[in-house]
């Protein structure tokens, strides 16, 4: 059947060619979001893939699988994307009427984006688990990696691929790629934080998360969290470590009058909501997503994303004014 669909498709059959393609659609794209770190070049590095494999079809002899000759070219689009280093800018301080207190550091992926759950299906992951797959904490350490060790480390320990079948896609050794491994690996462990403990049960910490945040209840809020809370912002470069800092911080937007509702959805495998700031009409819109990182019953993580399109999932634009 396979063998058919592939003449079919050489033949200008796209239907034939969709037919072919549409199973590894999804796991591709989560490929590509791991590689880059971003929704929308994760978007274009899928559509520049499937363009060259229609246009390429003639060319494939059938040596590896569909599957297996896809993600080489996948491979290949994301680390031309990485190398040409065309990155979403990082942008200043935009809140209205709040100094924000001194970061701990300057962040240096600001342009990361989440991900949407409903589009993650069950895939192979091997050497990690599922939600740490996709988790912000591992998908940041895979942005400071070298190009070529982020795809053979996704490759080999998140995808299970065979050394030999990452060395054809990278027109390599597999030598080359053992050792790549090893370094990526060592990278990894270097920048990425231990995996959260096991919670017992998000959804109390969550509500409790939403009241505060709702409320601007500062002190109920400064509960939640943990003393080494880390707070993010993409693509703004300014982070916050630490209960004390993270406090100044949201006492600032509280002070402002800053007042949001939120709605809950999920991202990367972790708890989130979009943010929608409560205008003078009564009017909400929204202004980006919350995502949150558990350890145990507390929050360790907050990652504020600012111009993330809502749609992506599937909230709207803004909300009515509340009767």
């Amino acid at each position: 059947m396979t063998a058919e669909l592939i003449e079919r498709a050489r033949a200008g059959d796209g239907d034939a060619f969709r037919e072919l393609t549409e199973p590894h659609r999804g796991e591709l794209h989560v490929y590509c979001y791991r590689m880059l770190g971003s929704f929308q070049d994760a978007e274009d590095a899928l559509q520049e893939t499937l363009l060259a494999a229609w246009q390429g079809l003639a060319g494939f002899e059938g040596r590896a699988s569909i599957r297996t000759w896809l993600y080489r070219i996948a491979t290949n689009r994301c680390l031309n994307a990485r190398r040409a280093a065309s990155r979403r800018p990082a942008q200043q301080w935009n809140i209205p009427d709040v100094a924000p207190p001194e970061p701990t550091r300057l962040g240096g992926v600001v342009w990361l984006e989440p991900y949407p759950d409903a589009l993650l299906e069950s895939g192979p992951e091997t050497r990690y688990e599922r939600t740490e797959s996709i988790s912000l904490a591992f998908v940041t350490a895979l942005q400071v990696l070298p190009p070529r060790q982020t795809a053979v480390l996704i490759l080999r320990d998140v995808l299970g691929f065979p050394a030999n079948e990452v060395a054809g896609m990278l027109d390599s050794t597999v030598d080359s790629v053992n050792s790549a491994l090893k370094r990526a690996r060592a990278g990894l462990e270097r920048r990425r934080p231990a995996p959260a403990a096991a919670t017992p049960s998000e959804d109390p910490i969550v509500a409790r998360f939403a009241r505060a945040y709702e409320s601007g209840d500062l002190d109920a809020l400064v509960a939640l969290l943990t003393d080494d809370v880390f707070v993010s912002m993409p693509p703004m470069p300014l982070e916050y470590q630490g209960r004390e800092v993270v406090a100044r911080l949201f006492a600032g937007i509280f002070r402002a009058g800053r007042r949001f509702d939120l709605v809950p959805t999920w991202a990367n495998g972790q708890p989130a909501f979009g943010a929608y700031l409560r205008a003078p009409t009564g009017v909400r819109h929204g202004v980006g997503l919350v995502v949150l990182t558990l350890t145990g019953d507390r929050i360790s993580a907050m990652t504020r994303f600012d111009d993330v399109p809502l749609r992506w999932f599937s909230l709207p634009p803004s909300l009515p004014a509340a009767r």
